[in-house]
């Protein structure tokens, strides 16, 4: 299904209570068995799949059009820059699990597939594209969904003077995790609980083990000074809200993931002003004169934070893509579509990394404007959630979460594998892929500032070895 033109026509919000539109489900399952021989004819499966929507208002896909429409959905992301590599996503079938117990193990499993932690043959850092599937939505019939943007996101801690620990932009969402009952180390590293919510259980937290948060140790190949930041980021960019799409059949729970592309840690997580907010301290350490901005200070430093982060990433072994290579990467996606015949959506504000983006080939062009199924979508509600962590904010989010923001994107979806689905890889939200993106500041609030009094070092146990790790200073604003 495609509407020409998104920026100017959004995609229909989703109506729950709506039964399956069999002419959607038709055009899917048309090009599914067209796409794949093996499975025979359509002609048979239409007319099951009409009496199914018929008799309850959807229709259950079978594993293999599960899979093949899954995939398609990371093909048709337009804010994914890593779609080269859509047929390698790994489909994990879900549908059974239930309860909030059973989804949570399977979503532990689903990090340590994604990170290699979890086969004796694969070393960790071994990052693979993957999707975890759950039930589908029934027609006018409460869903599973979980609340976090992403499966692994730091906190951010307020202070009494205004100050944040941690991730800003995770602040409403840590306070609120802190109401049901959810007590963090209080550290700028400290992973949120996993917020699940099942219809016959309610919204239950869970921890995740180490062993599922692989993390990397931020160094540079020039400055000793710069581990002694006490950085560090995780390898695994999985989006956990955004609602796959498949032939009218709608999955609110499906989380997936990429790669990093470095950019998205470096350029986005670490440095923008209402994130961790790197650039003036990395500008201050390298001894740059900030005193105005043509001096270009804030330029040269990010480079730098660019190049700690792709460059210890490299040296622990972990996957990650720089936004040079995976411009050229895009650009040869598309002239294998093209080759195959069809169109390549794209929204260039997405798909133009957020640094340098200029000195790469998906700069110079234009895309086709187009919202094509299956897909994934960031529904109004889901957004909220994320962002807040409970249902006060949700009749008042002010915009579809579909529609472009202007200027730079607000939330990248999954890593450069997915560079984001949803951002820059996703199959990467990313669609497999990536770090959120800037929360604009709330009206009121205190200017952040990065005191220097130290705070006890996160535990190390699941992070990587790094011969520079030292204990980390603070990270606040």
């Amino acid at each position: 299904m495609t509407t020409p033109g998104y920026r100017d026509m959004p995609p229909e919000s989703w109506d729950p209570d709506a039964p399956v539109d069999f002419a959607e489900a038709e055009e899917f399952l048309r090009m599914c068995y067209g796409d794949n021989s093996k499975l025979g004819s359509v002609e048979p499966r239409l007319a099951v799949v009409k009496a199914q929507i018929a008799a309850t208002g959807t229709y259950v896909h079978t594993p293999d059009e599960l899979a093949y429409g899954a995939r398609v959905a990371w093909r048709n992301s337009s804010r994914c820059i890593g779609r080269l590599y859509w047929r390698s996503l790994v489909v994990l079938d879900r549908r059974r699990a239930r309860t909030p117990e059973e989804i949570f193990a399977l979503i532990v499993r689903h990090l340590c597939m994604a990170g290699g932690t979890a086969a004796a043959n694969r070393e960790p850092g071994a990052i693979r594209p993957v999707i975890s599937v759950f039930p589908q939505a029934q027609p006018g019939r409460p869903y599973a969904r979980i609340w976090n943007e992403q499966l692994i996101r730091y906190a951010g801690y307020r202070d009494v003077n205004g100050g944040v620990t941690g991730d800003p932009r995770a602040v409403r969402f840590t306070e609120s995790m802190r109401d049901l009952g959810w007590r963090g180390k209080g550290d700028a590293f400290d992973v949120l609980p996993v917020a699940i919510e099942t219809p016959a259980h309610g919204v239950r937290l869970f921890e995740l083990p180490e062993r599922a948060v692989l993390e990397v140790p931020l160094a540079h190949p020039e400055y000793g000074w710069f581990a002694e930041l006490g950085l560090r980021w995780h390898a695994v960019p999985a989006i956990s809200n955004m609602r796959l799409t498949i032939g009218g059949v709608h999955y609110p729970l499906a989380p997936f993931n990429g790669w990093y592309m470095g950019t998205e840690i470096g350029a986005r997580n670490l440095a923008d002003p209402d994130r961790y907010n790197m650039v003036p301290v990395v500008a201050r350490m390298l001894g740059l004169d900030t005193s105005k901005p043509r001096t270009l200070w804030r330029d040269r430093a990010l480079v730098e934070l660019n190049r700690a982060v792709l460059w210890s990433f490299e040296r622990a072994g972990v996957k990650i893509t720089d936004h040079h290579t995976e411009s050229d990467r895009f650009l040869a996606h598309i002239r294998n579509e093209t080759k195959a015949g069809r169109e390549t959506p794209a929204d260039w504000s997405w798909i133009v990394p957020p640094m340098s983006g200029g000195a790469t080939g998906v700069f110079h062009r234009y895309y086709h404007e187009a919202d094509q199924r299956p897909n994934f979508y960031l529904d109004a509600d889901a957004r909220a959630l994320g962002v807040h962590g409970h249902r006060a904010h949700l009749a008042r989010t002010d915009r579809p979460a579909e529609a472009p923001p202007a200027g730079r994107p607000t939330a990248p979806a999954t890593g450069a594998a997915g560079t984001s689905a949803a951002g820059t890889s996703a199959p990467g939200t990313s669609a497999p892929g990536t770090g959120a993106g800037p929360e604009p500041a709330g009206a009121g609030e205190q200017p952040r500032r990065i005191p220097t009094q130290p705070f006890p070092p996160a535990a190390p146990s699941r992070v990587l070895p790094s011969p520079t790790l030292r204990p980390a200073c603070p990270v606040r604003h």
